[in-house]
């Protein structure tokens, strides 16, 4: 592994497509990795006019901050939407508000999103009922994820379905 670097301008960051090609479309650079950072994740999110990178969603282990490089939109924070604009700071601690980016504006949005990296993470989202569960991740990378699951969970007891094993 190449010695990590201590600068990195963010007009460089070698930018990945995400999203599903329809509502959801950006395009993610990941500057903490490059400057060798392991307990802080930092990334630029570049996206297009009328979309918005990911769905709303809450974080229950890791905190995360955005800062608004350049363009507008809105954040929303669970049932309220608020305008935001360059130089803007957005916070989404752990736990509260869910939280969306949306590029309501007619040019590029870039924001960096920055979060404290934990080994495991619980992420709601809201809109769909759905929640993602994973360990074991390491670099804040969840490809790397030791257990990772999506779906949406049926209540059960404790003990459901546990003795079908049972010999005694």
């Amino acid at each position: 592994m190449s010695k990590p670097q201590r600068i990195v301008n963010i007009a460089e960051l070698a930018l990945q497509d995400t999203g599903n090609g329809k509502a959801f479309q950006a395009k993610v650079g990941r500057a903490g990795p490059m400057l060798g950072l392991k307990k802080l994740g930092c990334s630029l999110t570049v996206v297009p006019p009328g979309k918005r990178a990911w769905p709303i969603h809450r974080h229950h282990v890791m905190d995360e901050l955005f800062y608004i490089v350049s363009g507008n939109g809105e954040v929303r924070l669970d049932d309220q939407t608020l305008a935001v604009r360059a130089g803007d700071l957005i916070a989404s601690p752990a736990g509260a508000e869910a939280h969306q980016i949306i590029n309501t504006g007619g040019s590029e949005l870039r924001y960096l999103a920055l979060s404290d990296i934990a080994t495991v993470d619980i992420i709601e989202y809201p809109d769909s009922g759905k929640v993602g569960m994973a360990a074991g991740v390491k670099d804040g990378d969840l490809k790397t994820a030791t257990y990772m699951a999506m779906g949406r969970v049926t209540p059960a007891d404790y003990f459901d379905g546990e003795d079908k094993n049972d010999k005694s």
